[in-house]
């Protein structure tokens, strides 16, 4: 068994994930210059999260679930893998194509189903046609997601780690282009979202052809291998779109707030940011190297694998829950706060921030977890536990709408997030030692936490000191960046003095590639 390189993984879908969202950032940023929280902004957040939702199931949460593992198993004993890809590319391509016609058909009631609060009035209708420009997007990146899948099975990250900075640059691209026209800059960012998707899909599609696996479109076959696929995939598909689930649920309830969903949008894209950075990188690496360690029965393997991937995973997150939590609002204005977003919009954008910022580790424990289940075919567990969290998310962001209003979903998905962590935890104490995390982590788990307390404290007071810098059009700049710079070597400084972690670890195990 040739292992994969956890360490080189992590990096290297770390890098490109940071990438994506470092110009995610500025795609927020332009879009919240130029469009601003309203009503054409709540109607592009509202219709671009249809195809990103769907996505969500259908395609990265299905096929990295499901798919990975059993093309990974032919892959390593070389039983026709280009023939069972071939048979999955078919059929979920079939299937989206169905997909993607019923969408543009049904257009109104999906929005009526994910924004029932537009109803009435001027967003509904832009919603409805913006729904129906970038909903074909998910095609595009449903067969992005398989051809994704066949390359991080081989131990090949970097193409489908870089194909979303495709869609950020080609979107920020559109915006200045119709800005500096004098256009409808709304329009070039609908409109640039599809091609996109083509240029995304286009990207990994070449690199699966020079990894040996070529696809072409062809009919759709029912084998049982891909009874097999299906039966897994439909599981996974709601245990890994939990997130989306819970966020649409919010939307739903803050579309009858103006403002609302771009204010949770803003806020969403800002702590995504560790979320995709940490904890997508870390679940992707993940589950093949856990899947190759468990047929080979290498337990001892497995549980240092989980082990120090969620070290890795709490190492970055819990220092960034904590910045949310203690300086939301200097984030926010200065990535923010210009042009059609003012400083309201961004102390509510603010208050969203730390709301989810406790919900952080969760969210990304939960990319630690959920291989697990994934690496031994299981979809059914999460799928179970999924229900529950999404059952609390709803009653949650329901139930307290009448005291917390717009908030209430941002209030609920950090809830629900720990709700599915703790099932999958408690789950997971029946697959023995190799689903349990080593005393290394619950060690320095602790000390994490500890030096992070010990930060927020830091950057809080940093940030009071800093006021009158943060508050210039100019020096807010700089000022962020000190706070930045401030933060981190408090961090590290009190991790590396209690324990949480050794800098000179971290050196060799990326030395040696694997940690």
């Amino acid at each position: 068994m040739k292992p994969i390189k956890l360490m080189s993984g992590f990096m290297t879908v770390g890098f490109w994930t940071l990438a994506s969202r470092v110009l995610g950032f500025m795609r927020e940023i332009l879009i919240a210059a130029y469009i601003g929280p309203g009503v054409l902004g709540d109607a592009f957040y509202a219709a671009f999260r249809l195809p990103n939702m769907f996505r969500r199931f259908f395609a990265e949460g299905a096929f990295n679930a499901a798919f990975v593992p059993m093309f990974a198993k032919r892959w390593e004993a070389d039983e026709n893998p280009q023939g069972f890809a071939q048979d999955a590319f078919n059929l979920l391509a079939a299937s989206v194509l169905l997909l993607t016609a019923l969408g543009m058909v049904f257009m109104p009631a999906l929005v009526l189903l994910t924004a029932g609060g537009f109803d009435g009035d001027a967003r509904f209708d832009l919603t409805v046609g913006y729904g129906r420009i970038v909903f074909p997007y998910i095609l595009c990146m449903s067969l992005a997601a398989l051809f994704s899948g066949v390359l991080n099975a081989t131990g090949r990250f970097a193409a489908a780690a870089a194909a979303p900075v495709l869609l950020n640059i080609l979107a920020c691209a559109a915006m200045l282009a119709g800005a500096l026209l004098g256009q409808e800059v709304i329009d070039w960012l609908v409109w640039v979202i599809p091609f996109a998707g083509i240029a995304q899909l286009a990207l990994v599609w070449s690199a699966a052809a020079r990894a040996g696996i070529s696809l072409r479109p062809g009919l759709p076959r029912l084998t049982p291998e891909m009874k097999q696929l299906v039966r897994v995939a439909l599981p996974a598909a709601l245990a890994m779109g939990v997130t989306q689930v819970n966020l649409v649920v919010g939307q739903a309830v803050a579309s009858s707030y103006a403002g609302a969903v771009s204010w949770l949008s803003l806020a969403d894209r800002l702590y995504q940011l560790p979320l995709g950075v940490v904890g997508i990188a870390v679940g992707i690496v993940l589950l093949p190297d856990l899947s190759r360690r468990l047929r080979a029965g290498d337990d001892q393997g497995a549980q240092d694998a989980l082990s120090r991937a969620g070290e890795f995973s709490l190492l970055l997150t819990i220092p960034s829950a904590v910045a949310f939590i203690a300086i939301p609002l200097p984030l926010v204005s200065v990535l923010y706060e210009r042009g059609a977003t003012g400083p309201q919009d961004a102390a509510a954008i603010a208050m969203a921030v730390a709301i989810y910022g406790a919900g952080l580790p969760a969210f990304v424990l939960q990319k630690v977890l959920q291989p697990l289940y994934f690496a031994r075919e299981d979809t059914r567990s999460p799928f179970h536990y999924a229900l529950v969290a999404m059952v609390v998310n709803a009653v949650l962001a329901v139930g307290l709408q009448p005291v917390f209003g717009w908030l209430a979903p941002a209030i609920a998905a950090p809830v629900a997030g720990w709700v599915m962590v703790l099932q999958l935890w408690l789950g997971a104490r029946r697959m023995g030692a190799a689903a349990q995390f080593d005393a290394r982590f619950q060690r320095r788990s602790l000390r994490i936490v500890l030096a992070s307390i010990a930060m927020g404290g830091v950057l809080f007071a940093a940030a009071v000191l800093l006021g009158p810098a943060l508050a210039t059009a100019y020096w807010r700049y700089l000022a962020l960046l000190a706070l930045i710079v401030i933060g981190a070597v408090a961090y590290f400084a009190i991790g590396q003095i209690i324990g949480a972690f050794r800098l000179s670890e971290f050196r060799s195990a990326l030395r040696r590639g694997k940690a």
